[in-house]
């Protein structure tokens, strides 16, 4: 089972992958920089150095970077929009430095203009990021629970995105399990969560799906609420996770926890999650 969680940069990249190794994962997400300010603190060559040795002694993999917070690749305000291409073009660049194999970002909020102008505005800043970052790393789309006016909270919505981006090669989908529970696809079933596998097959294709955000919901299925929990503890539920993890057409997929962190050892989302493991 590849299981991660995301962890805190604090001290130092090469801190992080020792916090996730201690909990018992061999996979991790992180940020590269502040993920709520625009600026980034210079990242040494002794610093990345460490990093990658950790990745490598642990032999962790895959690597998963989360953008930033502040990016709205689909803002009508230009201002803000040019701002957000600049700073998913400094977190792609870090995230290609550091051999992060993923990017993961939320797609955006047309904050009342319009969905189709949302979406054509998302497609044209990952073009725009794309020509001007050239890396290994894949940029992940990340689905959201569909909260007033932010966009990708359906598998079309999603498709419609991919359907202009030039390089299609470079970009995949991260599929939030809260954020689809809340935006009103049943996972907390076999026949729902089957149902949701079939669909995004057909709309996106499964070949798409590169990283799992695998949460709990601490709200009910549509309230479009995005509020993590522990595994086991919200309105998915226990037995719905383990359908999960066990999907044969997911079981091979990395799961990254984003749950909220345990003051103490040991981490019982990971403890739970390997019992539950076929």
């Amino acid at each position: 089972m590849i299981l991660g969680k995301h962890v805190s940069i604090a001290g130092g990249l090469d801190k992080a992958v020792a916090r996730a190794k201690e909990i018992g994962c061999n996979s991790l997400q992180i940020f590269v920089k502040n993920p709520r300010g625009w600026r980034a603190r210079n990242l040494t060559d002794e610093e990345v150095n460490k990093f990658k040795q950790k990745l490598s002694e642990f032999n962790f993999s895959p690597l998963v970077v989360h953008a930033t917070y502040l990016i709205n690749l689909a803002s009508p305000k230009e201002d803000l929009w040019e701002k957000s291409i600049d700073g998913l073009i400094t977190d792609y660049s870090r995230s290609g430095r550091i051999g992060a194999d993923y990017l993961v970002v939320h797609p955006g909020s047309h904050t009342g203009d319009g969905l189709e102008d949302g979406i054509k505005r998302i497609s044209k800043a990952i073009n725009d990021v794309l020509a001007q970052v050239e890396n290994g790393t894949l940029l992940l789309l990340e689905n959201v629970a569909g909260a007033g006016s932010s966009i990708g909270a359906s598998f079309e919505q999603l498709q419609q995105i991919l359907d202009n981006i030039v390089n299609k090669e470079r970009v995949g989908i991260c599929l939030d399990t809260c954020h689809a529970f809340a935006a009103g696809y049943d996972l907390h079933t076999k026949s729902g969560l089957d149902k949701m596998l079939t669909q995004f097959d057909e709309i996106i294709g499964l070949d798409k799906l590169r990283v799992i955000h695998l949460n709990d919901s601490r709200h009910d299925i549509g309230t479009n609420k995005d509020e993590h929990a522990h595994i086991g503890e919200g309105d998915i539920g226990k037995e719905a996770v383990k359908a999960i993890i066990n999907h044969s057409k997911l079981k091979d997929k990395p799961f990254i926890l984003e749950t909220p962190w345990f003051d103490e050892l040991p981490d019982e989302d990971v403890v739970l999650l390997k019992k539950m493991r076929n």
